[in-house]
């Protein structure tokens, strides 16, 4: 019988195969960059918000306390936001007469939360609790970056699993001592791996990757 197909068919169909199998992997690598992405992630994107609100200059430069905002944070899944009465301790004495300041003043007046645009949260179908981690020795700028240099905010990691498990896996890597779990300034030391495996034991620290960690 004669032969139907040319021997550099063969040769076509090969390549044919392997070059699908490359272009396969070619776009799940670009899926898992866009996916990465601040296109996606928002991360060092700043959003605009009702009132510009700086913690450069709340927290880096007059030194606020994170707490004295976020006061749920110790011991709630959320760290809370402010209502506008906190900001009024100190802005019904000084700027009071600020435009930029108009929308916290009419909140107050008219007893009306400020409407503020979300920055960092995880999906609905994440478990997340704030009090865990910083009774813990993790940090706040550990998940929040630099926010003592944040004139506006912006999200500074992906809060994507993966970056949540590179902590869950190492612990060690990232805990600190719990008095400066609000300290902004804080650095690890040279010997943060002995550090933290002692900090580890000392807070009773888990390594949990189980996925019914966060996912309940």
């Amino acid at each position: 019988m004669a032969q139907i197909f040319h021997r550099s068919t063969n040769t076509i169909a090969r390549v044919s195969i392997y070059g699908a199998a490359v272009l396969l992997a070619i776009l799940v690598w670009a899926v898992y960059e866009l996916s990465a992405s601040p296109y996606v992630t928002d991360v060092n994107v700043a959003k605009d918000q009702p009132v510009p609100f700086s913690h450069k200059h709340h927290v880096g430069e007059l030194g606020l306390d994170c707490r004295y905002c976020h006061t749920a944070v110790e011991f709630a899944p959320s760290a809370g936001m402010p209502p506008t009465q906190t900001c009024m301790t100190c802005h019904s004495q000084i700027w009071v007469n600020s435009p930029m300041l108009e929308p916290v003043r009419a909140s107050y007046r008219d007893d009306k939360s400020i409407e503020w645009i979300r920055v960092n949260a995880v999906p609905d179908f994440v478990y997340f609790n704030h009090s865990i981690h910083v009774n813990k020795g993790v940090g706040c700028v550990t998940c929040h970056g630099p926010v003592g240099d944040m004139p506006l905010t912006w999200r500074a990691n992906t809060l994507q699993m993966g970056w949540c498990l590179d902590c869950h896996r190492n612990p060690e890597k990232f805990v600190r001592p719990k008095e400066n779990v609000f300290d902004i300034h804080y650095k690890a030391p040279a010997n943060q791996d002995e550090l933290g495996l002692k900090l580890m034991k000392e807070y009773k620290i888990q390594s949990l990757t189980n996925c019914t960690t966060c996912h309940r």
